[in-house]
């Protein structure tokens, strides 16, 4: 898993570090991004003020999420570790999806079509990988780092890594797609 790079010192420092890094970094790029859906929002009222402003209490909480994970490792307090990073997937995942669906209601003022379908795509990929993600982690008997092609949980745990890469992987690329509005 993702969290697996970060359980052991000295290691487990400098993931904790650089998550709650990345976790400022995005509370300050949905920040950004709310402002400017505010701004365009004056003249084109194309999205409720209120609708923007619940997406970014939801990325918000996708941050919190993101610190109770660098917090808490993943075997140290595994319970609190993973209601993190369900804070944080799961709220990850409706903020890109709200944050896409307001992108198709700007169109064709402030956003092209391409972006918008990039967008709805890569929150559509993150949506049905979180799902079997939490399926498949759920059904993992055993918290651990160390994992063998024969041991019992071994396919879920491997099944669910590659979905939590591939959530993890679609805000990195969903956040890259605010470039061009940034600018």
């Amino acid at each position: 898993y993702f969290s697996d790079t970060g359980t052991k010192p000295p290691e487990s420092g400098i993931f904790g570090f650089m998550i709650n890094i990345s976790a400022l970094l995005a509370v300050i790029t949905m920040y950004i991004r709310y402002l400017l859906i505010e701004k365009q929002n004056e003249s084109s009222h194309f999205v409720r003020s209120s609708c923007n402003m619940f997406s970014l209490c939801i990325g918000l909480m996708g941050c919190i999420g993101m610190g109770i994970v660098a917090t808490f490792q993943e075997l140290a307090v595994p319970s609190v570790h993973d209601i993190g990073a369900l804070v944080a997937f799961g709220s990850g995942v409706v903020y890109i999806t709200l944050q896409s669906i307001i992108s198709y209601k700007s169109c064709p003022q402030w956003n092209t079509y391409f972006v918008c379908h990039m967008r709805m795509a890569i929150s559509v990929i993150s949506c049905i990988a979180f799902i079997p993600m939490i399926v498949f982690a759920s059904q993992i008997s055993m918290t651990k780092i160390d994992w063998t092609p024969d041991e019992k949980d071994y396919t879920y745990h491997f099944l669910s890594a590659i979905c939590e890469w591939t959530v993890a992987f679609g805000f990195i690329f969903f956040f890259l797609t605010f470039i061009r509005d940034f600018q």
